[in-house]
């Protein structure tokens, strides 16, 4: 098939303007480039140049290049001669093998939470949980995908292993929630992004099997909810 050019901006919510000077201000441009293509903002097998992508983030085309080359590392996109970058497809059985990893580590890291970490450092990411929410009530899917990666790496990092950390971080990026664009004309995002704080409140009472109980339904959300489709059975 023939590659397609750069389409124009799809309606529905925007790639958020990043104009300006800040410090690391090239990673920002990766995070939030990053974040549009696991929300479906950027889609499979589209293909975007820089030049058609900068005016949507309010930035020149030189970022926003030095940023797609660097997801080209990650394999989120790859390299099209003379147009741009194609965004790479992630098959139905990669993203269940990568959310069945995750439940593996992530569950029993987080429920062993409950005996380690301290209430300072759990209240700490009441605000990140609280941005999730806001995020998921404005429609912000870039937003609410960038807080709910910052709440639940600071989450796995009380743990103290930098490695587990790491790696949960590389599985969460390669996942994809298009399933969150539907949520959020429903109305039904919100109900998702509270039980950032319900998994706080449960890590703050030391109740284990709350604890696990709502991470199990948080993450069975990646292959069902979030990505518009039900999980496959084992």
């Amino acid at each position: 098939m023939a590659d397609r050019p750069s389409s124009p901006p799809a309606p529905g919510p925007a790639i958020p303007a990043l104009g300006g000077r800040k410090p690391n201000f090239r990673e920002r441009v990766v995070d939030v480039l990053r974040a549009a293509l696991i929300s479906g903002e950027l889609r499979p097998g589209e293909v975007y140049s820089a030049p058609g992508l900068a005016p949507r983030l309010g930035v020149s085309a030189t970022p926003v290049r030095e940023a797609m080359l660097e997801l080209v590392k990650e394999g989120m996109v790859e390299i099209v001669p003379n147009k741009g970058f194609r965004v790479t497809a992630v098959s139905e059985k990669q993203l269940d093998e990568y959310t069945h990893v995750r439940s593996l580590i992530e569950i029993p890291t987080t429920v062993g939470l409950t005996a380690t970490a301290g209430t300072a450092d759990l209240e700490a990411l009441r605000p990140v949980a609280l941005e999730i929410v806001t995020s998921a009530e404005k429609g912000d899917l870039i937003a609410y995908v960038e807080a709910d990666l910052t709440f639940h790496l600071g989450l796995l990092a009380l743990a103290g292993n930098d490695h587990l950390v790491e790696v949960v971080r590389d599985l969460r990026q390669r996942s994809r929630l298009y399933g969150l664009t539907a949520l959020v004309a429903a109305g039904r995002l919100k109900a998702s992004a509270e039980e950032h704080l319900e998994l706080l409140d449960a890590l703050l009472a030391r109740d284990e099997a709350a604890v696990r109980e709502v991470m199990t339904r948080h993450l069975g959300h990646v292959r069902g909810l979030w990505a518009a489709r039900q999980p496959t059975a084992d």
